[in-house]
């Protein structure tokens, strides 16, 4: 029983401090994760597999 507590407890902290900016900071939210949202990845050419199977085109 001791794990399971200890378990959740461990979860709730990682979502809180994960999600800190969201929570703490008016307008924040997380970072896109998406390869067109992505400086570095769009110099070098790299697109979203997403866009790619569907036909449609990045922002870059």
């Amino acid at each position: 029983m001791q794990t399971v507590i200890l378990a959740i407890i461990l979860t709730a902290l990682a979502v809180v401090l994960l999600g800190i900016k969201v929570l703490f900071v008016k307008g924040g939210r997380f970072p896109s994760g998406h390869a067109h949202d992505i400086p570095e990845l769009r110099r070098r050419g790299i697109k979203c597999a997403h866009s790619d199977d569907t036909g449609r085109h990045d922002k870059a």
